[in-house]
């Protein structure tokens, strides 16, 4: 072994001993005691122990910033400005910042430490956020991997929402998992409907929460919903919409048209385009037909790409089927909902057709 292979490993082992005695002493030595959380230059106050993120000492108050990975600093989401006490910039936040964010202090709530008084600011609206302990009142399978849960609200609670908005859910401790944690997931409900919760839950192969869903979680089960949250909904405007999600994205999208409809807005010509692989990927499949045979105004489009048995709907992949229905583009607005590979490459269509960017609004599962 040469003596430059050496001293690299030397060194490296040193700096791995030198960041685990770091976090042993911050475990057991640091000590930062009572802080305050001051809110929008004072219009909340809150007196927490020091030492855990924002994110969590904010829930531990009942004040609750949208997290779509339960805390884990890879969805973005978490976003609030930090004006004083935050410390440094963190690398794990700055891929979710952009240049003007970090130029105003945006910081990601669960990346920040509470480890002396801290200044933020939050929108007025998430002040708002409710937490709700619901009983889960039916789980519908609607594919081999996608669940329908709807959960009702406590005895004279409701829930006010916009369609198109999320909601946080969050799992028990099971098997080898020891603490709860959540998950943003679409409501799929109608705003009117305000006295229950329904979410679509795709199940991810050992998601902690797809798989206490899916594996765990009965009917009359309690659990815990916190919302809504999101910037997600649909615009008041006349534009034709254009709708596209794949998957749990059917979630969002659902609850738009019913809100719609319950709303009386049938001046806006709306198609969903709903892209699947197979058959036995499709759900709400007679919902939506029924819904086009009632509504002149809306059009339900299922695509499949990868099915080539006898089907009545479309075939390919679900941006090449937009494309083909679709001339110019530049009147209309759009709602995307699914996986950011799906939303990046629809964007890309929809701006071919000369669809501006500010009239793509858009849901990216993380």
């Amino acid at each position: 072994m040469t003596p430059i292979i050496t001293a690299v490993l030397v060194l490296s082992a040193l700096s791995g001993i030198l960041t685990l005695l770091l976090l042993v002493a911050e475990f057991f030595f640091a000590n930062y005691g009572e802080c305050t959380i001051d809110v929008n230059k004072g219009d909340k106050t809150y007196k927490v122990e020091g030492g855990a993120s924002l994110l969590t000492s904010l829930a531990s108050q009942k004040l609750f910033l949208p997290s779509g990975c339960g805390g884990r600093g890879s969805c973005g989401t978490c976003k609030c400005r930090v004006l004083d006490g935050g410390g440094p910039l963190l690398p794990t936040e700055t891929p979710y910042l952009n240049d003007e964010e970090q130029k105003s202090d945006v910081r990601l709530a669960c990346q920040v430490k509470v480890r002396s008084d801290i200044k933020i600011e939050v929108p007025e609206e998430l002040l708002s956020i409710k937490e709700f302990e619901t009983v889960i009142e039916s789980i519908t399978d609607f594919t081999h991997d996608i669940k329908g849960l709807r959960f009702k609200l406590p005895e004279g609670e409701t829930i006010k929402f916009k369609a198109g908005q999320f909601a946080n859910l969050f799992s028990k401790p099971y098997e080898d998992v020891k603490e709860e944690t959540s998950r943003a997931y679409s409501i799929s409900s109608s705003p009117s409907d305000n006295k229950a919760i329904e979410l679509v839950v795709r199940y991810v192969p050992n998601g902690m929460v797809t798989t206490y869903v899916f594996k765990h979680l009965k009917q009359g089960d309690k659990a815990r919903l916190i919302g809504p949250f999101g910037e997600f909904f649909l615009r008041d405007t006349s534009r034709e919409i254009v709708c596209i999600a794949g998957g749990s994205g059917l979630a969002p999208i659902r609850s738009i048209v019913l809100d719609m409809i319950d709303r009386g807005i049938s001046n806006r010509k709306a198609t969903f385009f709903f892209g699947a692989v197979s058959q036995r990927d499709l759900y709400y499949v007679e919902e939506f037909k029924a819904i086009e045979k009632e509504h002149p105004w809306f059009r339900f489009v299922p695509a499949l790409s990868k099915d080539d048995s006898d089907h009545p709907y479309e075939k390919g992949i679900i941006t090449d089927v937009v494309a083909r229905n679709y001339g110019d583009m530049k009147d209309l607005e759009a709602y995307l909902c699914g996986s950011p590979g799906m939303i990046d490459a629809c964007c890309k269509v929809l701006s071919s057709k000369g669809m501006p960017a500010d009239r793509i609004y858009y849901d990216k599962f993380s």
